[in-house]
Order: C-alpha cells, then structure tokens, then sequence
C-alpha cells in the first residue's frame, strides 16, 4: 500500500471548478473552489474557454495546496462536465475554437438530417444512445467544419479531438497522454457500447477521423503521471478519468443493480447501474457507469437539461438579486404553487420524452398567484422531471428502487427532496457531501493507487446522509401528477397522445 496520506481530486462543472483532498477514511478533509464563465454568443448555443477551464483547474489546486499542504499524494482523480468537447494542436497544446458545452443545441440541424437518412436505428443500437445535440459527435463534427482544414487535420493527426477529461490529463501530463475513460466515451456517440471502443460504423457516419480520438481505458489505472504545474509536483500518478454523474453513482456506493441516483445540478442525471447494456422502451440511454479493475458497470440513465438552471431563470425573472438561493427562500413559506405548473422546456425536452419542438410553460397563474408560488412552481418542476425518468426507470428494469439517492446542489434543498419523496412515494435518501463527484473520483483513484483495496473496503468508508420519508396521500399525489401531465401537453404542441 501507499505510504501518500491523500487523495487530490479535481471536479471541473459547468459553472464551476472544485478541488478536494480526501484522506484514507474517505473524508474530504480540505476542498476549494472557483466560478467558471459560460459563453451564450448565439440562442441555444453554449460554449466556454478552453484555456480558462484548464486556468481554473491549476487555480484550485494551487489554492487547495497552499492552504493544505498536508501528507504526499498518492495519485489524482478526475471528474468532469460531460459530452462537452474541444479540438486542439497536438504540436502546440492550444485550443483550437471553443469548448461546445453540453447545454449547446448548435447541431440541431445536423441531427435533424441524421434522422431524416433514417440513420438513428443504427446509432442507437451501436452507442446506445438517441440522435440529439447533447452528446459530443455532433459537436466535434462541428468544430471540425469550423475550423480550416479541420477534418484532414484531423485525418493527420494534427488534431485532437477530446471531452474535458481528456483535454485535462493532456494538461496534467504536459502532453504526454491523450486518452478517456469508458463513461466518457459512452457519451460521445462514437463508443460501440458493448465492445468498449471506438465504432468505425460511427465514424463514418460523423465522418470524425480515428486518429484524432483518444485512447478508451477504465475509468479507474493509472493514464499518466503529472508534469508538474503550479504547486502540483511532477510525477504523481493521474489514476482516474470518469464523467461526474457517474462519479456521483459511484460514491454512492451505488455498486450493485437496483439502486437509482439523481444528481441535481444546472441539469440532472438519473442512473442505475447494469450487469450488461438493455435497450430502453421508455426513452432512456444506457451508457458505461465505470470500469475498474477488469470488472465493467454498465447503466441505465436519463439526462434532463434543466433542473438547477430553471430556478435561476425564475430568480432573474422574478428580478431576484440572491439568484437560485433567493428563490429557494422565497418558495420556503409556500406550502405548494397554487396550481402553478413551469415546465422548463427552454430548448426542449430530454428524457424521458426528447421533444425538441416543446417549450417553455409556465400555466395555472390567476390574479392570485404571487412570486412566490412561482419560485415554487420552478422548484416543483425539478421534482416532477426526475419522476417522470424514474418512471421509466421502474418500466424498464420491471423493478421498483425502494430508494432513490440524492446529490448535488440542489439537493441540499429540503423542501425539494421532501417533495421529491411524496411524489416517488418512496424514500429519498440525500448525501451530506458537497463534493459527491470528487469523492467517487478519489476513490476510484484510490483503488488503482493501492490507497484502498476493494469495493468491500469502500462501503465500509463511514459517510453522512439525510431521508425524507413520503408524507403525501396517493389521492394528492395523483391530482398533483395530472396537472404536471397537462402543463407537460401544453408544452409539446407537436405531440399527440
């Protein structure tokens, strides 16, 4: 075993970049932080700086460092925003264009086409995933376009293509590595799901060159060491690359099939794990959850776009300064909205319905109806959305979860979760860590680093949690669903049925 007392971890979201440094009880003993800036140059399109992503990492850390010097570490983690992606010079190490973040609907159009050439069938049943602008193919297809002699760059391998955890190891190695774990690669549209690689048939279908790609490895060996940047040392073992919900899955403890956790965030992710891959009915993706030491974890899961983010857009709506926690508050008096009803459908819908033409709604206001049955409405819409994809996680699989695991920021909302349990019905079960994606990130770490031995070690870890127990009667929570399935009617004029 190790000597080194600690685990770095690096988080990179959306909105923000964390550090962690986890000792071998698995408590997060020191952690920092910093706000990353989100780009809207056109409607519905969503980039960030490359360079600043990698900016804000090295910050954290430096910072994390300073404050906590503390014992060697014994190998670093990390885990990331998913399916946003980037292009950059092999030679050079820069960027080449923006980072197309997740949130980016730029590509509808090109997936418009793919389905029109009758193209999805295939896609689905290679990847395991429908034809939608959230995943990474579509997006690498685009900055391939945009970018001079983009595609036969890439063909040469001047180029390389790359989700942020593979950008990041590029930085952390000092361009020694270009590589991605398994759940990464799942969330590309380029991964054949069941053999773990690169798929040619989808290749050609992106028309995106193989030797831009990264190397596909488990979620949990050691990628590379480090180059040394800021007080980072040189030479400690990177042993981990994996997606953060499926970060957050796995420091749930959420090992084995049955379980489902939502993590709430910008947007959510609900996932429960596999033996092997099943093809939803109910508009569910599956993906890689994780691999670790020759043992692979396949998962159900349903990607909402809007959950955290739509209680930001009310706060702004509402002209509220404190932003989401000020509508929080605002909704804390509110014993329920009123028969208000926002369904978020800013760009349209994902799991599980994926309705591109559907949009935003907000219904039910009378003259009545004050702010803060608004700002509730919004924090309802969240609980409604993960309902609806644990729904069709429970139709899926045939078996109902008798939990559901909560994480992210949201979820320290207590009203949130409680109303969560009564219209699931079943118990939530929140964790107290902040920092769920770094732990689960540390720990697989951990493991390819020898700091921890095996997944029994793992569970035995002590960890903190909160329940909320369903109070609502089914005569409630009924009335309650039906108008949720009206607002969500309204907001699809397209759809039948």
């Amino acid at each position: 075993m190790s000597s080194a007392q600690l685990i770095l971890a690096v988080d990179q979201g959306t909105t923000n970049t964390k550090a962690v440094l986890v000792d071998r009880a698995g408590a997060v003993i020191a952690r920092a932080s910093r706000p990353l800036p989100v780009a809207f140059p056109e409607p519905a399109w969503v980039e960030q700086s490359a360079a600043e992503i990698w900016n804000s990492v090295v910050a954290v850390v430096d910072e994390l460092l300073s404050r906590e010097p503390g014992g060697p570490i014994a190998a670093v983690g990390v885990t990331n925003q998913r399916e946003s992606v980037l292009l950059w010079d092999r030679r050079t190490g820069e960027p080449v264009g923006p980072c197309v973040v997740w949130q980016c609907r730029r590509t509808v159009s090109f997936c418009d086409d793919l389905r029109r050439q009758g193209l999805e069938p295939t896609i689905r049943q290679r990847s395991g995933l429908p034809v939608d602008p959230l995943f990474s193919a579509s997006k690498i297809r685009w900055l391939l376009d945009h970018t001079p002699g983009g595609t036969s760059r890439a063909a040469d391998g001047e180029l390389c293509a790359g989700t942020v955890d593979s950008w990041l190891l590029w930085k952390l190695t000092g361009g020694a590595v270009h590589a991605t774990d398994v759940s990464n690669a799942s969330r590309t549209q380029l991964l054949n799901l069941r053999e773990r690689r690169w798929d040619a048939e989808l290749m050609r279908i992106f028309e995106i060159p193989r030797a831009c790609l990264p190397e596909v490895c488990p979620s949990s060996g050691v990628f590379g060491t480090t180059a040394g940047s800021g007080r980072l040392a040189a030479g400690i073992p990177v042993a981990s690359l994996i997606g953060d919900s499926h970060a957050a899955l796995f420091g749930h403890a959420a090992f084995k099939p049955g379980s489902v956790k939502a993590t709430y965030g910008t947007g959510s992710s609900l996932m429960s794990p596999l033996d092997a891959p099943v093809e939803s009915r109910h508009g569910l993706s599956t993906t890689v959850a994780w691999a670790e030491a020759n043992r692979v974890r396949y998962a159900l899961e349903g990607n909402i776009t809007n959950t955290g983010g739509s209680v930001e857009w009310i706060a702004s709506l509402l002209g509220l300064a404190g932003g989401a926690e000020q509508a929080a508050k605002l909704a804390a008096g509110e014993p329920g909205s009123g028969g208000v009803f926002l369904v978020p459908a800013f760009a349209g819908l994902g799991a599980p319905h994926w309705d591109a033409s559907a949009r935003g709604l907000l219904c039910g206001l009378t003259r009545g109806t004050t702010a803060a049955q608004v700002a509730r409405a919004a924090i309802d819409s969240i609980a409604y959305q993960v309902r609806d994809v644990f729904e069709a996680m429970r139709q899926d699989s045939g078996v109902t979860p008798p939990v559901l695991f909560a994480d992210g920021g949201a979820s320290r909302n207590g009203q949130l979760m409680q109303f969560q349990a009564d219209l699931l019905g079943c118990p939530v079960v929140r964790s107290c860590s902040a920092d769920l994606s770094a732990v689960g990130a540390a720990w697989l770490a951990g493991l390819a680093s020898g700091f921890w031995k095996s997944l029994d070690e793992l569970e035995r870890l002590p960890g903190q949690t909160s329940r909320f127990e369903p109070a609502m009667s089914p005569a409630q929570r009924e009335e309650l669903l039906q108008g949720w399935a009206g607002a969500l009617s309204r907001s699809r004029p397209g759809h039948i049925g």
